[in-house]
């Protein structure tokens, strides 16, 4: 989470730095809107035992959804990929595992307790009977952001920076026929 309160930021001031503006956010038209926002209410909806597991992939599987409808928007084809990784990995898994390594080195060692007493469906420090490891959260970020990310993450992170500097920059919006040649010619396609 706190990578993603880093990217957003920073992905706002290099649009600014490259002569973008933030209002041309709006005008890009993100396609299922709600239907991202319901798979990221499911993430903390509490819900104990099994249940939660179920709520975790169902909220992974809306996200897939509306990423490959927004697939034509910039970044969301490396959202889409991310986020279908992650799919994947929790699918498998019954919750997303970390790897010890990747906790010690990101500056969390104190949630190693906590992962090996109450693992939870979103989380669990991984073990011999896990599967596809090396796309589970085993990058770790050193302090300030001291986290653990997998690299669906990193490509969902990858995705939404691309997203917010090409859509801040972009004239028109998504399908409309205005072209940005350079910095000072405009044109528009025929329809």
């Amino acid at each position: 989470m706190r990578l993603v309160l880093l990217t957003i930021p920073t992905a706002v001031l290099a649009g600014l730095a490259t002569g973008g503006r933030p209002t041309r956010l709006a005008d890009l038209g993100l396609r299922l809107p709600f239907v991202a926002i319901a798979g990221v209410a499911l993430q903390v909806v509490p819900v104990p035992g099994a249940a939660s597991s179920v709520l975790l992939v169902a909220s992974f599987g809306l996200l897939v959804v509306a990423a490959a409808w927004n697939a034509r928007r910039p970044g969301f084809v490396a959202i889409l990929v991310g986020l279908a990784l992650n799919f994947l990995v929790i699918s498998l898994n019954g919750g997303m595992p970390v790897a010890e390594r990747a906790l010690v080195n990101s500056g969390q060692r104190g949630t190693l307790g906590e992962l090996r007493r109450a693992g939870g469906a979103k989380h669990h420090l991984a073990g011999p009977d896990d599967v596809l490891v090396v796309l589970a959260d085993t990058i770790p970020i050193p302090p300030p952001v001291r986290q653990a990310v997998s690299p669906g993450d990193l490509l969902v992170y990858a995705g939404a920076f691309w997203f917010i500097v090409r859509g801040m920059r972009q004239q028109g919006g998504v399908g409309s026929s205005v072209q940005l040649l350079d910095d000072r010619t405009v044109v528009e396609d025929p329809p």
